[in-house]
């Protein structure tokens, strides 16, 4: 399940307020490979331990949120910075 495209239009990140889009599938894998090898972390420190279905990531590919189930999961300690990701 995708996120609502008219919810897209409005939603920004809430740290910074950049707007975002959803993150493409080769991005996604990459993602999640990562994710996979444990070298992942929230933005709270905790290791991200499941990979992820969908994701949103801002315009200026900063940060990645979550998508559960078509819904947005838009919470500062669970937000993703990928400056830890190699090759991003």
């Amino acid at each position: 399940m995708s996120v609502d495209p008219r919810l897209l239009e409005i939603l920004v990140c809430p740290v910074t307020k950049v707007s975002v889009q959803m993150l493409g599938k080769r991005k996604l894998a990459a993602l999640n490979r990562a994710i996979a090898e444990g070298d992942v972390k929230h933005l709270g420190g905790e290791v991200v331990e499941a990979p992820l279905d969908e994701a949103l990531v801002t315009t200026d590919g900063r940060t990645v949120y979550r998508v559960d189930d078509g819904i947005p999961v838009m919470l500062e300690d669970l937000a993703i910075p990928t400056e830890q990701l190699a090759d991003w």
